[in-house]
């Protein structure tokens, strides 16, 4: 089955680690990153999809951050 994230972070290099991270775990990157003013909070965002391909079948139980 495939797998799908979206990885948000405030733009800090707290979110090129998050993306890093899951890169070293298989995750592949799904489409360009996303950038946008969080307006609520004064800050820039940051968000990256990433997918990975995993045995098994999907249910909402998966938990996605341990593959």
């Amino acid at each position: 089955m495939k797998l799908y994230r979206f990885l948000t972070e405030d733009d800090t290099a707290a979110f090129c680690h998050k993306v890093s991270a899951a890169l070293a775990k298989g995750w592949e990157l799904y489409g360009p990153p996303t950038y946008a003013f969080d307006a609520s909070n004064g800050v820039m965002r940051c968000g990256q999809a990433v997918v990975k391909e995993v045995e098994g079948d999907y249910s909402p139980d998966v938990k996605l951050g341990q593959h």
